[in-house]
């Protein structure tokens, strides 16, 4: 079993303590929020923070489900190429049977 580790990161100027398993993963995960935020924060430098923090939250589930949907449409296409290569093993057994 894991053991989680302590952590401490810092997101748009605050402190966080987390526990995690894999640190490396939670440093990236935490400097990607804080990118994003502070991205929002030049486009909106008047807004208060729970509004840049909102906003920055529906920038990255936007960026989120379009990577979803990515995924989604390769894994239909990939499925149908698995699809007519069986179709196309299946037909070539066939023809080399009846020889």
């Amino acid at each position: 079993m894991n053991e989680k580790k302590k952590l401490k990161v810092k997101i748009f100027d605050k402190e966080y303590s987390l526990l995690v398993d894999n640190q490396e993963i939670a440093v990236e995960l935490a400097e990607y929020v804080d990118s994003i935020m502070e991205e929002t924060r030049e486009e909106l430098p008047d807004q208060p923070k729970d509004t840049i923090a909102i906003i920055a939250a529906l920038n990255i589930a936007y960026d989120l489900f379009v990577e979803k949907n990515r995924f989604r449409e390769f894994s239909i296409q990939a499925t149908d190429k698995v699809k007519k290569i069986k179709l196309l093993l299946n037909e070539s057994k066939l023809t080399s049977n009846q020889t």
